[in-house]
């Protein structure tokens, strides 16, 4: 086989590719026999019969055309991988000649993906952040909750709105005399200074009590999603039905039996502070570790073919449609309800998508000049992973993978992960750093915290050396199971040594939390407590107790 590739611009490539006679010939029994596979022939078992006989039931320019696609599939990939290319967009060919004699020719045309260099990804250092929720913030998500729960009591009569009560309306808006869709309501239950109407529309219902007609003039916003409206006055006819109080319920013991599966307020708000925790932990996590790879993207340099940020819009597209479906969502309805054109749609996610884009040929030039590979154990994770996510069985995500022909997009998604945690463990902490310098400095003795919990005795849990053992082997299962990767027998320092980088970490307490059914507190998340599998051990035993 032949074949002479030619830069078209910058980012297309044609190939011209020639394609002997034994070859095309081979591809016709290929044909023949594919074909012969998929009937029944009478007078032939399944799969024998000859090619005239194919021919004679099929059409020789069905078997001419099935022969055509193996051949050409097959020169093509053959081709792109000759030319250490990879196409981004489907190829486009067109055949000069196909034949068993004279064999095949033809040229295929496709945007190539771009080459990416690499700039510094190694050593690099961004602002790491360990939050701490304070009491006034798991208070402030208490009075949220109440605020949800609060009862609507009727107000006496000749109650006069203000702010924070609640008044029922009808209301019929028109614009220029005419009426508009949207503008009309039945019983709706407005709350005073919420803002959840026109500017201008609650404050005009201050002051009036229930069997009241108000006449409520406002103007649309200039950027109100409706282009038809934007910027127009309205009149808006307003019947109060009743007038209502919010009545905020006592927080108390009591309430925080009726909202939770807690006895006192107490448990309550500290139960909420860990969750409040760990997610703070997560988020901060997630900022620090987008923060480096947003350094590693800025420090390379790649020029994006247009028509893979159009790919990757088509993608967002799809996504978005997929999830007002199960939400009951019409697309088109949504669209004409922003006011916008499917193509100012996808124009509003272009800058998005050119990231995104830029992010991935960047982690994967970084996997491939790591040599990072994705192993048997790592695609298996991530099914189970996206199993999770999606709330499915991991055999029915293999099987969607299988028949939509994904496992490379599902191999690529490792790689780029796998890249992306190499950056992670590459990288410098600024905490780190500051941490270092005043340990030069002051040489003090290294002082272990030690977590409340973790004050009760070895007594008071009873954890016997049997006890301590069959935990130990529990958890260096799962974790094991998890990280197939980390040698976790290897030492007692594997926080302290970056054996156990701060993504591991994060994934490790989620793993822990939900195997052993605890919530691990955030003081409980320090690095004695992860330094080694005897000590993540005796914490779960602790956090169980």
């Amino acid at each position: 086989m032949n074949v002479k590739a030619e830069a078209l611009d910058q980012h297309k490539v044609q190939l011209t590719i020639d394609v002997p006679a034994e070859v095309v010939v081979k591809g016709f029994k290929q044909a023949v026999a594919r074909i012969a596979n998929q009937v029944k022939i009478p007078g032939f078992r399944k799969g024998k019969a000859p090619r005239r006989i194919i021919e004679m039931h099929f059409g020789k320019e069905a078997v001419a055309g099935e022969a055509q696609d193996i051949v050409i599939n097959q020169a093509l990939n053959d081709a792109i991988m000759q030319e250490k290319l990879i196409a981004v967009t489907t190829p486009e060919v067109k055949q000069e000649r196909f034949s068993e004699t004279e064999g095949a020719a033809f040229t295929a045309t496709f945007v190539k993906q771009p080459k990416v260099k690499l700039g510094e990804y190694k050593g690099l250092s961004a602002k790491h952040v360990k939050p701490e929720i304070s009491d006034d913030q798991v208070m402030a998500q208490i009075r949220q909750a109440a605020e949800q729960n609060a009862r609507m009591e009727k107000a006496e009569e000749g109650t006069v709105l203000k702010k924070g009560d609640i008044a029922v309306i009808d209301f019929k808006g028109t614009v220029d005399g005419k009426a508009f869709e949207g503008g009309e309501g039945k019983t709706y239950p407005l709350e005073i200074g919420s803002q959840s109407f026109i500017p201008g529309f609650e404050d005009q219902l201050e002051g009036h009590k229930a069997g009241d007609d108000v006449t409520v003039s406002v103007s649309f916003p200039k950027d109100y999603f409706v282009d038809t409206l934007a910027g127009k006055g309205a009149e808006f006819a307003v019947h109060i039905n009743d007038v209502k109080h919010k009545v905020i319920p006592v927080i108390d013991d009591a309430f925080a039996k009726s909202v939770s599966r807690y006895e006192t307020l107490d448990e309550l708000k500290e139960s909420l502070k860990q969750q409040m925790q760990l997610r703070a932990f997560q988020q901060a996590e997630e900022a620090y570790h987008q923060s480096l790879i947003n350094q590693a993207v800025a420090n390379s340099k790649v020029d994006i073919p247009q028509e893979m940020v159009d790919q990757r819009i088509d993608e967002i597209e799809q996504e978005v449609k997929l999830n007002m479906e199960a939400q009951g969502m019409d697309f088109d309805k949504y669209l004409s309800n922003m006011g916008k054109s499917e193509e100012e749609f996808r124009q509003s996610y272009n800058k998005t998508a050119e990231q995104q884009v830029r992010e991935g040929l960047v982690l994967a030039e970084i996997a491939n000049v790591e040599k990072l590979e994705a192993t048997n154990q790592d695609l298996n994770m991530e099914v189970y992973s996206m199993a999770r996510q999606f709330n499915a069985e991991p055999k029915d995500v293999i099987k969607i993978i299988r028949d939509e022909n994904r496992a490379g997009m599902l191999y690529n998604s490792v790689l780029r992960k796998k890249a992306a945690a190499f950056i992670y463990g590459a990288a410098v902490k600024e905490e780190s750093k500051k941490e270092e310098t005043a340990k030069k400095t002051e040489a003090p003795a290294k002082e272990k915290k030690e977590s409340p919990l973790a004050a009760k005795t070895v007594k008071e849990y009873g954890n016997s050396r049997e006890r301590r053992k069959v935990m130990y082997n529990k958890v260096l299962a799962l974790l094991q199971e998890e990280y197939p990767e980390v040698d976790f027998t290897s030492s007692d320092e594997l926080v302290d040594e970056g054996i156990l980088d701060s993504l591991t970490l994060t994934g490790i307490i989620a793993a822990l939390s939900m195997e052993f059914d605890i919530e691990i507190p955030y003081d409980e998340i320090i690095e004695e407590n992860f330094n080694s599998v005897e000590a993540m051990a005796e914490m779960v035993e602790r956090l169980q107790a």
